[in-house]
C-alpha cells in the first residue's frame, strides 16, 4: 500500500504513462481531464476512450481530440488500465453496476464522485481493485484547479504516482488521508464559491465609488489573481504580503481594519468549517445507496 503522508505535489512533473485511459462520464470535469491528459501528453489519443450519455457531445469530442468514444460504459472500460469515474455521487452505484462485471483487479479506478468513500466503491464492485478518491475543484477547467487525493489499500506507488500525475495536469495535487477530503471539500471544492463572492463584492466596491462596472471588474479579478499568485510563487506567509501594503496612515490599514472590524476572517473560518460539516453530512447520506445490492 502506498503511504499516505499528507504531502503537496510539484505540478509540471506530468509524463508520458502509455497506459490506456477510460473516462466514464464525458461531463464538465471529465472533459477538463480528458484535455489535461491529452495536453500534458500522459497518454497518446489513441489510448484513451470517454463514455457520456450524449451522442452529439461525444462526436465532437471525437473529432476534436482524436480520441474513441462510446454511448456504453461497459465498452469503455474493455482493456483500460485506468477507468476514471467522472460522474455524480448519485449515478455512481448505477454506473458500477454497469461496469462491475467486465472490471479487472489489475485496472486502477479513479473516482470524484464526492462523497462515495473508497470502502463503499470496493463493495460495490466486489473486487480488490486498487482505488484512488480525488475531490477536483471548478478551476480544473481552466488548468488552474486544487486536487485532493486518497489512496485505497490496494494501490501501489506506481498506481499513486499514475494519479497524481494526471491530476497535475489540470492544477495542483495534495495527497491526504481519506476522513480529510470533507475538509478539502470545504476549502477548495466550495472555495471558489467564497471567492468569487469576494470578487463580486470588490466589483460592487468599485462601481460604488465611480469606476465603469467593465473597469471594476477587470480590476477586481486581476487584482485577486494577482495576488493568489504572489503567494504562490513568493512562498511567504500572507500576513507577510499583506504587511507589505499597509503602510502606517495609509488606505490599506484602514480598510483591514474595516474587514477585520466585520469579522471577515471569522466568516471565512465559519464557511469552511460549515461546509465540511455539510460534506460528512452529505457523505454519510450518499454511502447508503452504494452497498452491494
Amino acid at each position: 500500500m502506498f503511504t499516505q503522508n499528507e504531502q503537496a505535489s510539484t505540478r509540471g512533473s506530468s509524463k508520458n504513462l502509455n497506459r490506456s485511459i477510460a473516462i466514464i462520464g464525458a461531463g464538465n470535469m471529465g472533459t477538463s481531464l480528458l484535455r489535461g491528459i491529452l495536453n500534458a501528453k500522459i497518454a497518446p489519443h489513441d489510448k484513451i476512450i470517454a463514455s457520456g450519455i450524449h451522442s452529439e457531445k461525444l462526436e465532437r469530442l471525437a473529432s476534436k481530440w482524436k480520441i474513441r468514444t462510446t454511448l456504453h460504459n461497459r465498452d469503455a472500460v474493455v482493456n483500460a488500465d485506468v477507468v476514471m469515474l467522472c460522474v455524480k455521487p448519485y449515478t455512481i452505484g448505477k454506473v458500477i453496476d454497469e461496469i462491475k462485471e467486465t472490471l479487472l483487479e489489475s485496472q486502477l479506478i479513479i473516482s470524484i464522485a464526492a462523497g462515495v468513500t473508497i470502502e463503499a466503491l470496493q463493495k460495490r464492485i466486489g473486487k480488490k481493485n486498487p482505488i484512488v478518491r480525488s475531490m477536483p475543484n471548478i478551476a480544473s477547467t481552466v488548468d488552474e484547479g486544487a486536487t485532493a487525493v486518497a489512496f485505497g489499500d490496494s494501490v501501489t506507488e506506481e498506481h499513486a504516482q499514475m494519479a497524481i500525475a494526471i491530476f497535475e495536469a489540470v492544477g495542483e495535487v495534495v495527497v491526504v488521508e481519506e476522513h480529510q477530503l470533507d475538509a478539502v471539500t470545504g476549502l477548495s471544492g466550495s472555495g471558489p464559491a467564497y471567492i468569487y463572492m469576494v470578487i463580486e463584492a470588490l466589483i460592487d466596491g468599485g462601481v460604488k465609488m465611480g469606476l465603469s462596472r467593465d473597469v471594476a471588474t477587470k480590476l477586481a479579478v486581476q487584482t485577486v489573481l494577482g495576488s493568489a499568485k504572489l503567494v504562490k510563487i513568493s512562498q511567504l506567509h500572507p500576513a507577510i504580503l499583506r504587511d507589505q501594503v499597509t503602510t502606517p496612515g495609509g488606505t490599506a490599514i484602514n480598510a483591514v481594519h474595516e474587514l477585520e472590524s466585520h469579522g471577515l476572517r471569522s466568516m471565512l473560518i465559519d464557511a469552511v468549517a460549515t461546509a465540511t460539516r455539510r460534506s460528512k453530512e452529505l457523505s454519510e447520506l450518499i454511502t447508503k445507496p452504494v452497498q452491494p445490492q
